[in-house]
């Protein structure tokens, strides 16, 4: 077994399909997963436990349509953690939004996932091999 500590990631996002499948892209030796599908159970799950990195999407079941950037603003304003956003409906507002707040990067749907993969890499968390 590996001395190294753990590496979290947090996924947030309404799609069970992008839940799973992203899961499945990112689980590896030395990495744990967790998924989340509503922002409230986020919350609770980012006060609970240290997280790496978090990926959300922006626009979630809610009314506003930018629950992953207030999501990404309550993140930076209280955890060490970077966070990676995605979307099916962005913008160049939105996307200049989410840097403003502190995004480490932001994708568009569908996610090239050996894109995200190098990304998630260069956080210094273990991906699978590409």
């Amino acid at each position: 077994m590996s001395s190294k500590p753990l590496k979290k990631i947090l996924i947030v996002d309404d799609e069970q399909s992008i839940l799973l499948s992203l899961s499945y892209a990112l689980t590896t030796e030395g990495v744990e997963v967790i998924t989340c599908s509503e922002i409230e159970q986020a919350e609770v799950a980012l006060e609970n436990t240290r997280f790496d990195l978090v990926i959300t999407d922006i626009r979630m079941s809610g009314v506003n349509g930018i629950e992953g950037l207030e999501l990404l603003s309550y993140i930076k304003d209280r955890y060490n953690t970077e966070v990676i956003i995605m979307t099916g409906y962005g913008t160049d507002e939105i996307e200049a939004e989410a840097y403003r707040r502190g995004a480490f990067h932001y994708f568009k749907k569908p996610i090239d996932i050996t894109e995200l993969l190098k990304t998630v890499a260069e956080i210094g968390v273990p991906v699978k091999n590409i």
